[in-house]
């Protein structure tokens, strides 16, 4: 007999992650890559100082591409190299949510022009996934049970056992996010995540 048991449990979100790129446009390569290398320094170095590890700002994107201009020679649409566009933005992974406010000022009054975030989320390094596993098979033994008496049979020992579901973040929205200058820092809440787990059991029948 084959059955699906579930269990799932509410907690705070416990970390949240935030987008910043820096882009530059200008008639030379030299000067696009100069500006945007000099503002990502900066910027990473003031979310090593806001407390940060190196090991929670990872590259998300970088790239570099001369863009093309039109133009018309004697009535026919033409293209030529035009300027350049550089383009680098870094993923930032923050532990402590409560610190998010915070740090959503320090990048709005960064050098970037491009932010995003928070996404708030569960940390998937939680030990508590292993228990919600437990209580799934339990759960799929109490419908197996059921299921077995309902037919005159007595369940036996589980054959196999097979795991899926995962979990399920409930994002917030913040608020006050600017382009810098003076002000209180962004509200943002946490919110919580719905982190459910299901396994499919197979069971003989004596």
């Amino acid at each position: 007999i084959t059955v699906t048991g579930s269990a799932e449990t509410k907690t705070k979100n416990q970390i949240a992650s935030f987008t910043a790129g820096v882009s530059a446009t200008k008639d030379k390569k030299e000067d696009a890559v100069s500006e945007v290398n000099g503002k990502m320094e900066e910027i990473v170095k003031a979310l090593k100082g806001f407390g940060i590890k190196t090991e929670d700002i990872k590259t998300q994107n970088n790239s570099i591409y001369q863009m093309q201009e039109s133009y018309y020679d004697n009535g026919v649409q033409k293209y030529r190299p035009g300027q350049w566009s550089v383009n680098n933005s870094v993923e930032i992974i923050l532990r402590e949510v409560d610190r998010a406010s915070a740090l959503a000022d320090l990048l709005a009054k960064s050098g970037a022009n491009n932010v995003y975030g928070p996404n708030f989320m569960m940390d998937q390094t939680t030990s508590f996934e292993a228990a919600l596993v437990a209580e799934a098979i339990v759960d799929a033994r109490k419908k197996a049970e059921v299921m077995a008496a309902s037919s005159g049979a007595k369940l036996g020992e589980v054959v196999t056992v097979v795991e899926g579901g995962g979990a399920a973040s409930i994002y917030s929205m913040m608020k006050g996010l600017g382009a810098g200058g003076g002000g209180p820092d962004a509200v943002v809440e946490p919110g919580i995540s719905t982190v459910s787990k299901t396994v499919t059991v197979t069971f003989s029948l004596d």
